[in-house]
């Protein structure tokens, strides 16, 4: 999955369809030229209908389409014949999307379950035939009921990544390495702030031929909770994850105030983020001596740096320890 092809938010315009019209016929045969009303019912316009598709995860089939109208109910006839039910527009969504209504912000639906389906624009009842409206006196009514107008709608495709391990940290800490070295994703790689600017979904292959999903998520920088930097784009995507994997390069001026600040970020967002389990990774430990790496080690004791949470040095390039943080993620994971 390229950069490119990731889309996670979307606008289209939804408009289900109009129903069909009443019949006035008269009915009508040799020797009978008054046979009295008989014209049939209208069809039902079609719906629009969202559907959840676990083999979808992107909203990239709406890059080029944002517009769907159901097609209109056929009209009545003769001896009460019903016109057809419009065809339905099945709009299919990848699992954790949030549906809003664009214009008040309203959440409508959420997509979570495969093939579950969801009626969101209900199409026009048809209008009832002259054959209805006979009475004793008024034996051929020469009348019938248009069909009903359909819903129309403006709506708000987000989509929130369902993954097991969300990857946490600032900008250039190393989780699209990890990510690339760990599954068989091709994130961009490179030594600058930002290079990740989309989401990327990796499977990680497990013993015993098991596996995980883990997210490799945009930087986040102190203030992405106000909107700074990819703010809101950014944390929407964590809010699924079960397990966080917290990633702070080695190199960094203090490990345990850069762990703080990205916890403080994600509180500020939505509080029930911290009850998500936790683990934190020391990356590019490649860089660390023994002895080094036991200094800070024994400095992050000292402080009660991560506030009780586990941590372990790691280096994606010398894949220093990446089959204990394995083992340690999906221990977390199954608990």
């Amino acid at each position: 999955m390229t950069e490119g092809n990731f889309v996670d938010y979307t606008k289209v315009h939804l408009e289900s369809g109009r129903g069909g019209k009443g019949s006035t016929h008269l009915h009508r045969e040799k020797y009978l030229e008054k046979g009295g009303p008989d014209g049939g019912d209208g069809g039902r316009g079609g719906h629009i209908i969202l559907k959840g598709n676990e083999n979808l995860w992107t909203l990239y089939h709406f890059k080029y389409k944002r517009h769907f109208k159901a097609e209109q109910g056929g009209n009545g006839s003769k001896q009460r014949r019903t016109g057809h039910d419009g065809e339905d527009v099945i709009i299919e969504l990848p699992l954790g999307t949030v549906v809003r209504n664009s214009e008040t912000g309203e959440q409508i639906h959420e997509i979570l379950e495969h093939d579950k389906e969801y009626i969101i624009c209900e199409g026009g009842m048809g209008g009832r035939g002259n054959w209805h409206f006979k009475s004793s006196t008024n034996q051929t009514p020469r009348y019938a009921q248009p069909g009903t107008e359909g819903e129309e709608v403006d709506v708000t495709f987000e989509l929130k990544i369902l993954a097991d391990v969300g990857l946490v940290g600032f900008p250039n800490a190393g989780k699209s390495t990890l990510l690339s070295v760990l599954t068989a994703a091709k994130p961009k790689i490179a030594n600058y702030e930002f290079t990740t600017l989309k989401p990327n979904l990796g499977i990680v292959e497990y013993r015993d031929f098991q596996t995980f999903v883990m997210a490799d998520i945009p930087g986040l920088i102190e203030g992405a909770a106000e909107g700074k930097g990819l703010g809101h784009r950014f944390l929407r995507h964590i809010e699924r994850n079960s397990t966080l994997l917290f990633l702070i390069p080695a190199d960094a001026d203090d490990i345990a105030g850069e762990y703080d600040i990205l916890v403080n970020e994600l509180r500020k967002y939505n509080p029930e983020m911290l009850d998500k389990e936790r683990f934190i990774a020391i990356s590019k430990s490649d860089m660390l001596d023994e002895e080094l790496m036991e200094a800070i080690r024994e400095d992050l004791d000292e402080r009660g740096a991560f506030n009780g949470a586990d941590y372990m040095f790691i280096s994606s390039v010398s894949q220093y320890q990446l089959q204990q943080l394995k083992d340690r993620l999906w221990g977390m994971l199954n608990d």
